[in-house]
């Protein structure tokens, strides 16, 4: 019999099928905690918690925050410093609220451990117990990044990144993009997860494309505007990231529904729980579409 359970995370709805790692399987009705946290190079780190939904419940906008856990005690450690997070308000993101950390910086080279401690209401003597560790990866450098029209009249057109990988080096890339004035987050672009094997050499020039986005704005248009004021960000990640994030890519661009899609198992590195804890190395330019 297929499990099902579905839950939230910052960028859409998603629904997981019976996943591939070990131990994690759900029943009609069962729930769990689910978490999406991760530490850029350079910035503190961040948890995004929730209850995974079972599949027989309705979630609108009137109820979904009803999932989100806010009471939980979350710690980042790099193995010297702890960094306990606080629990902030955060319309950009879904479920609305952020643990955010304070004391640790992301740098590459370094493992990152994560410690969930929550006690649901529902039953006070039994405190449930997550985990998970990454590391973030030697981050790559944009070269450069230009705005590109089809045409020389359009006032809409794609984005061209360049970037040299490191030769003989397994990378794996995402690549995201925030419209300021319009995005609140960082968008995977169409295409945006890629794996170092699929190049030809070591000079990388890419077409970029929007994103689509549901959520806190909906935005099927591909294409960016002239004067959109775009920063692009270059991450690297570890594989179970890009594992995770490609799944999600193949929900996109196949055009399958991504709230129920009929086959996939997003991949997880939660032990306790499901979800994602994830590294990113990071690059980021700013531009003007002009």
């Amino acid at each position: 019999m297929k499990k099902i359970a579905f839950y939230l995370l910052p960028f859409i709805f998603y629904l997981f099928t019976s996943c591939e790692r070990e131990g994690y399987f759900l029943e009609f009705g069962e729930t769990k905690i689910v978490v999406e946290g991760w530490i850029d190079e350079g910035e503190v780190a961040r948890v995004l918690l929730s209850r995974s939904v079972p599949i027989t419940e309705l979630v609108d906008s009137s109820n979904f925050v009803q999932y989100a856990i806010r009471a939980a005690l979350v710690i980042v450690s790099d193995g010297t410093i702890y960094d306990t997070l606080r629990l902030r308000s955060a319309s950009q993101h879904l479920p609305p609220f952020l643990y955010i950390g304070e004391r640790i910086i992301g740098q590459t080279g370094r493992t990152y451990h994560l410690r969930i401690e929550y006690i649901d209401p529902a039953n006070p003597f039994y405190t449930q117990i997550l985990t998970a560790e990454t590391t973030i990866p030697p981050s790559v450098s944009i070269h450069n990044v230009e705005f590109v029209r089809q045409n020389p009249t359009d006032t809409t057109g794609s984005l061209r990144i360049d970037f040299t990988h490191p030769e003989n080096q397994q990378i794996y890339y995402q690549i995201a993009t925030m419209v300021l004035g319009f995005d609140e987050i960082f968008m995977p672009t169409l295409y945006g997860n890629i794996s170092s094997q699929n190049f030809t050499s070591p000079n990388v020039q890419m077409t970029l494309m929007r994103g689509v986005s549901i959520f806190p704005r909906v935005n099927f248009d591909l294409y960016f505007k002239e004067g959109d004021d775009i920063v692009v960000r270059l991450r690297t990640m570890p594989r179970k990231s890009f594992e995770f994030w490609n799944l999600w890519q193949n929900e996109i661009i196949n055009a399958r529904n991504p709230i129920f899609p009929a086959n996939t198992s997003l991949r997880s590195n939660i032990n306790g729980g499901i979800g994602l804890w994830s590294g990113y190395g990071q690059s980021t330019v700013r531009i003007t579409a002009r």
